[in-house]
């Protein structure tokens, strides 16, 4: 990243169905917010996209934020909710149903809930057991892009997942239920 007087120039965007891959021009006054305590620090675009910054421009982003009124704030992780029985971790059930009950609070229905564990569970068991990663702490919207690019993952489970750009899109609209 690269920061302008009113715009963020992203250099070598990673996931290739952001508006910013790989390399795109984010203006100040199309970030809606911020979330910069998060694993990656991330940016929420007016129109609901979240893009991801390295760990090394997080005071950058954070100085960039302040000098352009960019609301910082603390919101549901929904995905790291969403994929946490994809760690390795063991959870009681008082654990999952809690994990459940914030999803719910966020707005997702139970019967979604399932599905998407559901659609994604060949995929994030590949991204994290198969491929040795074995991340017990967090897996979150990053590492389900990651997964999608085809990162630690059997490609060939790729396909069943259909087109990937509607994925992304997908995968950006449940994040938003997190929205502060």
């Amino acid at each position: 990243m690269k920061f302008g007087p009113d715009h963020i120039v992203f250099t070598a965007y990673a996931f290739p169905w952001a508006g910013v891959h790989p390399h795109g021009v984010l203006r100040a006054c199309d970030i809606r917010d911020a979330w910069l305590e998060g694993g990656p620090p991330e940016l929420r675009t007016r129109s609901g996209e979240t893009l991801f910054a390295s760990g090394d421009d997080r005071a950058g982003l954070a100085q960039f934020c302040q000098r352009h009124s960019i609301p910082l704030v603390r919101r549901l992780d929904v995905w790291g909710n969403l994929l946490e029985p994809f760690l390795d971790t063991e959870f009681g059930p008082e654990h999952a149903a809690a994990t459940d009950a914030r999803l719910r609070a966020a707005g997702l229905p139970q019967a979604e809930i399932d599905s998407i564990r559901a659609r994604l569970t060949p995929l994030m068991r590949s991204y994290n057991f198969d491929s040795g990663l074995w991340e017990w702490c967090d897996l979150g919207l990053f590492d389900l892009l990651n997964a999608l690019c085809g990162n630690l993952v059997d490609r060939a489970l790729l396909p069943a997942l259909g087109d990937l750009g509607a994925v992304y899109r997908w995968a950006m609209e449940i994040a938003d239920y997190g929205r502060a």
